[in-house]
């Protein structure tokens, strides 16, 4: 950086200044936000033509959505970091443009060893753009009501961008190829770039630079390693019993109580444990990470129930998940303006009652379920209560953060939601499946193989089952936020924090 550069920049040491650009900043990084978000669920309604298309099995096609959610949530930490000392604007950019070169390889991808490579390429440059992207709203916007305008918005994207992942996937597939579900994150993340280049200013922190390589390499190895058990777990051939389930769960655990002891130890920690044994962070991280594994799996097995059971076509099945993303962003604009004058609580406690009862509206369903007089008012309610949970939990969890850790921390906000989403969707998907393999076997006449009404019905007996377990998960969060929050609006940010942005 150029010595003017640096003489414009906003030092610890001065009043903090409010940056002409940053309503038209908040614009990129919403673009960009968009793209890390849908990418998660994008391509659940393409999977099926994709696995034929390349000859996926049926037990690896889950690898298409894992090896991103695991490379984005494993790497988060380290790509928090990255952006607090390289410098957010520069990480941001390389991120963009990682992120457009691993969608054309996927895009293009001839085998599914090369797409499911290219998905975890994507997870890596995602964990660089998500965190770089937070960090500068963080910077950007210190200005109490300002902020909670602009977390609006983030949250808004954050429970709403699955939604629309879901509709593009129909629309991309039905019209296109399944292929476009990746391709079109090309023009997105090139116009996101070209955007930021003059519009979004420079900002990183001071201090030491180094990077905890070590933490990052253990804690993703760790969390595969969970995931990984999880999904043995809903294998018919392994199950809860098999010693093959159990020693990738156990290993998991163990590899994140090392990660634990790294960072204790660190130097320069990848997580500094003063930011998660915070009470009111901690409980953040907490009901991120519950509310991700109930709605990663809601969106999963109600796209799986509209098309294997009600027989919707892929586009009818995107359009079918609207109501979602249409709760999410009324309420995210009522929580925006509540925000500075209730504080986050009563927010955060109002958000996972309303999703939760959505979530158990799901458990009725049947094979002739109304979109009208029931999926539409469940998903309204489900996007109502994301809304209220995501906008103050964005803010809550940087809320007293210093900018040498902003990266660190918002990074640490995106990697509980996506690894949430990665165990809940494994989780769930075990559940689902015993209860539907238990159905069949209770419902088998001697010697006959089941008939197509059984088989639907023990599909829709297994998402009723994980419906009602995500509605659990997501009470859980609002136990947690009961318990832990503690913030009120007098301790949101009023801009007297200090801030270094270019």
């Amino acid at each position: 950086m150029s010595a003017a550069a640096e003489a414009s920049e906003v030092r610890p040491e001065h009043a903090p200044q409010l940056h002409p650009r940053r309503w038209a900043a908040l614009g990129v990084i919403a673009i960009s936000q968009l793209m890390v978000v849908l990418d998660a669920t994008i391509v659940n309604i393409a999977l099926p033509s994709a696995r034929l298309d390349l000859g996926i099995t049926v037990a690896d096609q889950q690898w298409v959505i894992t090896a991103y959610t695991l490379a984005f949530g494993g790497l988060l930490l380290l790509g928090g970091r990255i952006a607090d000392y390289w410098g957010r604007k520069r990480t941001f950019m390389v991120g963009a443009v990682g992120f457009a070169v691993a969608s054309a390889i996927g895009g293009l991808a001839t085998t599914g060893p090369l797409l499911f490579g290219a998905r975890a390429l994507q997870g890596a440059f995602g964990a660089l753009l998500a965190p770089a992207s937070l960090a500068l709203l963080t910077v950007l916007f210190t200005e109490a009501r300002e902020r909670a305008k602009a977390f609006a918005v983030y949250g808004a994207i954050a429970g709403g961008g699955s939604a629309v992942g879901l509709l593009l996937g129909g629309v991309l597939t039905e019209y296109a190829s399944w292929r476009w579900c990746l391709l079109v994150n090309i023009p997105i993340a090139l116009l996101a770039l070209f955007l930021a280049i003059p519009l979004v200013p420079e900002s990183r922190s001071d201090g030491d630079t180094s990077y905890d390589v070590p933490g990052a390499i253990v804690v993703t190895l760790g969390l595969t390693s969970l995931v990984y058990g999880f999904t043995q777990a809903a294998k018919p051939d392994k199950g809860w019993d098999s010693g093959t389930t159990w020693a990738f769960l156990g290993a998991g655990l163990l590899l994140l109580v090392i990660f634990v002891l790294i960072e204790r130890s660190s130097r320069n920690p990848l997580l500094p444990l003063r930011i998660v044994l915070d009470r009111n962070r901690g409980g953040a991280y907490l009901t991120s990470m519950l509310v991700g594994a109930g709605l990663f799996g809601a969106f999963l097995f109600l796209t799986l129930f509209l098309q294997n059971v009600l027989g919707y076509t892929p586009l009818e099945a995107g359009f079918a998940s609207l109501p979602t993303t249409v709760g999410v962003l009324i309420s995210a604009t009522v929580a925006s303006n509540l925000l500075p004058r209730i504080g986050p609580k009563i927010l955060m406690l109002i958000g996972p009652v309303l999703a939760a009862a959505g979530m158990i509206s799901l458990r009725f369903i049947d094979l002739d379920t109304s979109f009208w007089a029931h999926l539409m008012p469940a998903q309204l309610l489900l996007g109502l209560g994301l809304g209220f949970t995501f906008v103050p939990l964005s803010s809550l969890a940087l809320v007293g953060v210093p900018d040498h850790d902003a990266g660190a921390a918002s990074a640490a906000l995106n990697a509980t939601q996506q690894v949430g989403g990665s165990l809940g969707t494994a989780l769930l998907n075990t559940i689902a499946t015993s209860a539907i393999t238990a159905y069949i076997a209770s419902h088998l006449t001697a010697g006959q193989p089941p008939s197509p009404r059984v088989q639907l019905e023990a599909q829709v007996d297994g998402y009723a089952d994980a419906f009602t377990w995500a509605a659990g998960l997501i009470l859980l969060a609002g136990i947690i936020t009961a318990v832990f929050i503690k913030v009120g609006k007098e301790d949101l940010p009023t801009g007297e924090a200090a801030v270094h942005v270019g």
